[in-house]
């Protein structure tokens, strides 16, 4: 396996580019819900949001597992399956499928604002998904494993 000091900066830096356009996003329409609050929101029905939003906690409840579950079996994939990409671009490509499922979460927090819920909702929302991209964040040790890998199965 090849060792930490061979990873260089630029090796990650698209995939923490990714995570920094995932929370610039969050912070982005967090600060258009401030801005403009009474001309993005529609007054739903209480009973018809409070489904919807039990609904959409009840998918990010269930996302994260999900997502994890997903990011093992993509890392796996990365390290067996043949093919021309390098190890940075199949690791990029998981960590563009983890942060915007992800996003999702977060996303539905802007969804409920817009239906009519407070703020309170859409912060809540938003915390899980910083959360999310927070646990999804690009790892070296699983960029070096799979360059690793990739490596033995050239020799």
């Amino acid at each position: 396996m090849p060792a930490q000091s061979q990873l260089s900066a630029a090796d990650l830096r698209p995939h923490w580019l990714i995570c920094a356009a995932m929370l610039l996003t969050v912070l982005g329409y967090n600060l258009v819900c401030h801005l403009w609050a009474s001309e993005l929101q529609i007054d739903l029905d209480e009973a018809q949001r409070v489904l919807i939003r039990s609904v959409l906690y009840g998918l990010a409840i269930l996302l994260f597992p999900f997502t994890k579950l997903l990011r093992h079996i993509l890392l796996r994939l990365n390290q067996t399956m043949p093919g021309p990409k390098t190890a940075r671009q199949r690791y990029l490509s998981t960590i563009i499928i983890t942060q915007a499922l992800i996003e999702l979460v977060s996303l539905s927090g802007l969804a409920m604002f817009i239906l009519g819920d407070g703020f309170n909702t859409l912060y809540i929302f938003s915390v899980m998904g910083v959360l999310g991209i927070f646990l999804h964040k690009p790892n070296p040790g699983e960029y070096l494993a799979i360059a690793a890998a990739l490596s033995m199965e050239n020799r």
